[in-house]
């Protein structure tokens, strides 16, 4: 499953910071369970590749896994050889990009200025995460959205939650990175399936 086909199924990549190895694979599949079909794994969550490889194993093509809190190239290489395949970031370097690209993986880089979103797309990137979300709102992608390239998607992270959905999705986001809103350190999987059945339903009702 490639990044666009795990979007257009569900525009929502869940965030599970913070979860441990020995549990990843029974959230993610209560995540796929609920209709999710992307996760990422920060990499400052406990031993996060072994996360990553115990998911991308258990999942192959039917959910699309990858780390967050890229912030270096070298961890670009070890997310690869995890099995990970989308690399999210909070911000737009560069190297991370190139080294993503070289590997065959989905580059998200972080932006929130104008300037930055246009340099994560002059590195190569495609998919572009705003983040915080909630400290620049809609109406800051409606204006961006006119003088991107049309083949860039935004994605809204940090404070979104299924209830603003609609209001992201008019301005011209085409995705979401959700965290505490699916999953927090010690729920259970019940838990997690409950909430990701709320957002699934949320993202659903999107035109």
């Amino acid at each position: 499953m490639t990044l666009e086909e795990a979007l257009a199924e569900c525009p929502v990549v869940a965030i599970i910071r913070g979860v441990k190895p020995e549990e990843a694979v029974a959230h993610g599949e209560a995540l796929y369970a609920a209709g999710i079909r992307g996760v990422e794994v920060p990499l400052n969550s406990p031993n996060p590749l072994d996360s990553i490889h115990d998911l991308a194993r258990a999942f192959s093509d039917r959910m699309i896994v990858g780390a967050g809190t890229v912030l270096r190239a070298d961890k670009v290489s070890q997310v690869a050889a995890a099995g990970g395949r989308i690399i999210v970031s909070p911000n737009a370097q560069a190297s991370v990009i190139s080294r993503a690209h070289s590997l065959h993986l989905e580059p998200v880089p972080g932006f929130g200025t104008a300037t930055e979103a246009f340099e994560a797309c002059d590195a190569g990137a495609r998919h572009l995460k705003l983040f915080p979300a909630v400290t620049y709102g809609p109406a800051h992608v409606r204006q961006l959205r006119a003088v991107l390239p049309a083949e860039s998607v935004i994605w809204a992270v940090g404070g979104v939650a299924g209830v603003d959905f609609a209001d992201w999705w008019a301005a011209g986001c085409r995705a979401f990175g959700l965290g505490g809103e699916l999953y927090r350190p010690g729920q259970t999987p019940e838990q997690t399936f409950e909430k990701g059945k709320a957002v699934v339903d949320a993202a659903r009702a999107l035109p």
